[in-house]
C-alpha cells in the first residue's frame, strides 16, 4: 500500500506536517508520497482535471488523500471512492469528479464514521487522514466507515480549457488531454497563437508553444522562459482551442 497526498495547504505552516502524523499513527508503516500540496487554492475545478491526470500512474493499491475544501465545516460530506482499485478519501464537493468520470468501475461511500475530536477547519488531518490511513493499513472494512451511495457527478467537460496548474518554471498546464488534440491545433493564450512542439529543444529560446507534457496533459511553455509571465497567465484563467478535438472541450 502507498499513501500519496494532494492538497492545496502550501509548504509553509504546519498544515502538511500535522496531515502526515495523522498518518502515521494510524499506519505507521505504510510510505506517504507528497504528490502536491500546492494545487490551486481553493480551486476545487481546476484541480480536480490535475488530480485525475496523476492518478492513473499510482499502483492499484494507493489510497489517496484529497483536500481541496473550501466549504471545510460546512454542509458538503466526506467520501471514500474506489476507482479502478485506488481509494480516494476527502471531500464531496467534486474534486474526484474527473477520476471517477473517466474509471471503469467505480464504488463510493459517503463517511459515516467521525473522529471523536474534529476541528471545524481542518477535516484533513481530523477526518480524512484517519480513514485513508485505516483503508491503507487495512485494519477497517469500507463498510464500517461509511455506507455505500451514488455519485453524484458536477456535469462538467471532458477536458477543460483552462489553466490548473502553474510550475514553478512558469509551465501552464491546462485540464485539457493532449490525445484529445491533432498536433495541428492551435491553442489562443491571450493575444497569443501557440502551435505544437514535442519538446522544449525543437522551438527558439524565448518561443512559446504547446505540448504533451509527462503526465498527458496539454501544457504551455516558454523555451526556457516564463509562459505565466510571457503570456500573462494563472490558473483558472481560459484558453481557446482551434483546430479538431475528439472530445468535449469547454472553459466553463
Amino acid at each position: 500500500m502507498i499513501l500519496a497526498l494532494f492538497t492545496d495547504f502550501g509548504w509553509r505552516g504546519p498544515y502538511v506536517g500535522l496531515l502526515k502524523l495523522a498518518l502515521a499513527r494510524e499506519a505507521p508503516t505504510v510510505p506517504v508520497i507528497d504528490l502536491l500540496h500546492d494545487a490551486p487554492a481553493f480551486a476545487v475545478r481546476e484541480a480536480a482535471y490535475l488530480l485525475a491526470a496523476y492518478v492513473p500512474e499510482f499502483p492499484t493499491d494507493t489510497v489517496f488523500v484529497g483536500v481541496v475544501d473550501p466549504g471545510v465545516g460546512g454542509a458538503r460530506a466526506g467520501l471514500m471512492v474506489n476507482a479502478d482499485g485506488r481509494w480516494l478519501v476527502g471531500p464531496d464537493n467534486g474534486l474526484f469528479d474527473r477520476v471517477v468520470a473517466r474509471a471503469r468501475r467505480v464504488a463510493v461511500w459517503r463517511l459515516t464514521w467521525q473522529p471523536e475530536r474534529l476541528s471545524a477547519s481542518f477535516h484533513g488531518r481530523d477526518w480524512f487522514a484517519p480513514v485513508a490511513a485505516r483503508l491503507a493499513a487495512g485494519t477497517v472494512r469500507p463498510e464500517q466507515l461509511g455506507e455505500p451511495v451514488s455519485f453524484a457527478g458536477q456535469n462538467w467537460p471532458d477536458d477543460l480549457a483552462r489553466i490548473v496548474y502553474v510550475d514553478r518554471y512558469g509551465n501552464a498546464m491546462t485540464g485539457i488531454r493532449a490525445a484529445v488534440l491533432a498536433t495541428d491545433a492551435v491553442i489562443q493564450a491571450g493575444r497569443q497563437a501557440l502551435r505544437w512542439a514535442r519538446t522544449f529543444c525543437h522551438m527558439p529560446v524565448g518561443q512559446g508553444f504547446w505540448y504533451e507534457n509527462s503526465s498527458g496533459l496539454v501544457e504551455l511553455a516558454v523555451n526556457q522562459g516564463s509562459a505565466a509571465e510571457q503570456l500573462h497567465l494563472r490558473p483558472g484563467d481560459a484558453i481557446t482551442v482551434i483546430g479538431t478535438a475528439r472530445t468535449t472541450i469547454c472553459d466553463h
